[in-house]
């Protein structure tokens, strides 16, 4: 691989974790930064490593033009693209323009067929049926007509009053809208209509489809991710599953584990391991459907009854995926592994090397996403500037990815969510991980100012309150 050259298409500590992964793997590469970035240490130890002549960091107008992006790779003689997550990452139009140029380039991600087909949560819902595999109950295509719709809610409606489900509810979302944009919650029939007419005016208005879906409102339920990696050969392995409940009203992650339950420090109300059992079972099914090549992550719902129902396939490296890879083992290796690295090595072609038999699992990991946040004002954003930022030194017990520099103030752009770093804790156990997540919060030291010379506020001790509340439901 080493005549391969990979331009890392995305900022901040992914794309350090990225430029790391080239490194073990002898590939070289190059980044790109906007102006607002040019202090983010990924800017820095790109120029680094540039010697000889050779520029590795390119400053462009936005990580979104994807046009900057091209003249970049083709100016550096880049043969791959490398989207992180966000951004590109997970738009097939993107992955299938770098197939489609003159001068081809390789996209670090599935094939774009493959993001298109599961990047749709309708069509993902449709093809899981046809699989068998459990969805939320409701439509699998828009709805149109007024008098189907309502059929359609009386039939949820009725199926909850049989199961005893308590304040019974459906969700009339519209079918174009995405981040939480056109949804409304009804509680009975009476009011359906209503709902369902104010939906679609709204679609239409926003986004040009006035179609509508129904489905039932689940509540008290995880969020059970299961990481998959797959190669262009067939081979299909799982690492596990990891809880990602905790989130921020704007439903971003802040506090992850794996694996997804502990029936050691839980009681629950379901066999918590046949139930992880039963969702990477038909994750791996629908992978093998499609065809999927690349690194992925299957995204669940479990209800308290233990009943889990597939939300969506997110098709790209996830910002939690290091947790998966810190309790996993293969035999014949000396540490555990790199998940970035592996998506890095299926895209140019690799054989995997291991079948899911040679994967073990060890421990508990969690990971702590450190924001510079007010998180009793709705998780409002805080800008400012940072004096002092000090985590603990790298040990067994956790590593930390960061774009933020130690070693000179740093101040973070608007134009980008205020993330500051990364923590992934181990464990030999869960509680033994919730004490090493707490003695890395106490010796955390985060310190900088506003533009009115307020303090800065961070996450850092909402993060510790949550570590009580994890796996529980």
């Amino acid at each position: 691989m080493t005549a391969e050259k990979i331009l890392i298409a995305n900022r901040g500590e992914i794309a350090i974790r990225i430029m790391e992964a080239c490194l073990v793997l002898d590939l070289d590469f190059v980044v790109v930064y906007t102006p607002e970035d040019k202090e983010s240490m990924h800017v820095e130890l790109a120029m680094d490593k540039s010697h000889d002549g050779v520029k590795r960091a390119y400053c462009i107008s936005n990580y979104r033009d994807p046009n900057e992006l091209f003249a970049v790779a083709d100016a550096t003689n880049a043969t791959a693209i490398h989207p992180g997550y966000g951004f590109f990452s997970e738009n097939f139009r993107f992955a299938r323009r770098c197939l489609a140029r003159n001068r081809k380039l390789t996209f670090i991600g599935p094939r774009w067929e493959v993001i298109r087909d599961l990047g749709s949560k309708i069509n993902t819902k449709r093809l899981a049926k046809k699989l068998g595999i459990p969805v939320i109950p409701g439509t699998d295509m828009p709805i149109y007509s007024e008098i189907d719709a309502e059929g359609i809610a009386e039939e949820l409606f009725y199926s909850q009053d049989q199961q005893g489900v308590r304040e019974p509810s459906v969700l009339v979302k519209a079918s174009a809208g995405g981040g939480g944009m056109g949804i409304e919650e009804v509680h009975d029939l009476a009011t359906f209509r209503q709902v369902y007419r104010r939906i679609q005016n709204y679609a239409k208005r926003l986004f040009g489809d006035e179609g509508v879906l129904i489905e039932q409102c689940l509540r008290d339920y995880h969020h059970i991710e299961v990481q998959l990696l797959c190669s262009q050969h067939g081979e299909v392995v799982h690492f596990g599953t990891r809880n990602c409940t905790i989130q921020s009203t704007g439903r971003q992650k802040r506090v992850e584990i794996a694996p997804g339950f502990d029936p050691s420090v839980c009681n629950y109300s379901f066999e918590a391991e046949k139930t992880l059992e039963k969702v990477v079972t038909h994750s791996v099914k629908l992978a093998k459907h499609v065809g999927y090549d690349s690194v992925g992550t299957w995204e669940w719902v479990v209800t308290q009854d233990g009943m889990p129902y597939l939300l969506e396939v997110n098709t790209r490296i996830q910002v939690e995926n290091g947790i998966s890879a810190r309790i996993a083992r293969i035999s014949g290796m000396n540490d555990y592994p790199s998940l970035l690295e592996e998506q890095i090595r299926s895209a140019f072609g690799d054989k995997l090397g291991y079948k899911q038999q040679d994967i073990s699992f060890e421990g508990t990991s969690i990971e702590l996403r450190i924001v510079a946040e007010d998180t009793r004002r709705g998780f409002s954003p805080w800008c400012g500037t940072i004096t002092r930022f000090d985590l603990p030194m790298p040990s067994s017990s956790w590593t930390t990815h960061t774009h933020v520099p130690s070693h000179r103030t740093y101040t973070i752009p608007t134009e980008y969510d205020p993330n500051l770093a990364l923590a992934i804790i181990w464990g030999a156990t869960t509680d033994d991980a919730r004490v090493k997540a707490k003695e890395f919060i106490k010796n955390t030291r985060i310190e900088g100012s506003g533009p009115h010379g307020e303090k800065i506020v961070t996450n850092l001790d909402y993060l510790e309150n949550r570590l009580q509340n994890i796996l529980i439901f």
